[in-house]
């Protein structure tokens, strides 16, 4: 069992930033790849960025590469959001998750078997 907390979120302006972060208790936190997802209002949950257990691999989702930064560290348990040049369309509750099944970083999340409670980002134009 693993619990994930993010915080971070807030409202700001077109073209600002915020960094989101994502503490984890339980299991050992550096056996899972870590992944953030995003779900705006009406619309399918959808992945934004995964990166693996060492922290060498990285992916992102094409809407948010150039402008989104995920990286973790793995003796404080927590993975992190760097989200500069944001946009309107960027607004949505946006979740961590964990996944400790797969030999491959996944952006499914179905793959992924924790999931924290979400945080809200809202960017106004």
């Amino acid at each position: 069992q693993v619990h994930l907390v993010e915080s971070g979120g807030g409202l700001v302006q077109a073209g600002g930033s915020l960094r989101l972060s994502c503490a984890a208790s339980g299991r050992t936190f550096s056996i899972y790849d870590m992944g953030w997802f995003r779900q705006a209002p009406g619309k399918e949950r959808e992945f934004v960025a995964a990166i693996s257990r060492s922290g060498s691999i990285t992916k992102y989702a094409d809407s948010v590469k150039g402008r989104f930064t995920i990286s973790r560290d793995n003796a404080k348990n927590t993975v992190a959001l760097q989200m500069n040049s944001l946009k309107p369309e960027d607004t949505a509750v946006y979740y961590c998750a964990c996944n400790g099944d797969t030999p491959f970083l996944a952006t499914t999340e179905a793959r992924y078997d924790y999931w924290g409670q979400g945080t809200q980002v809202t960017v106004s134009s």
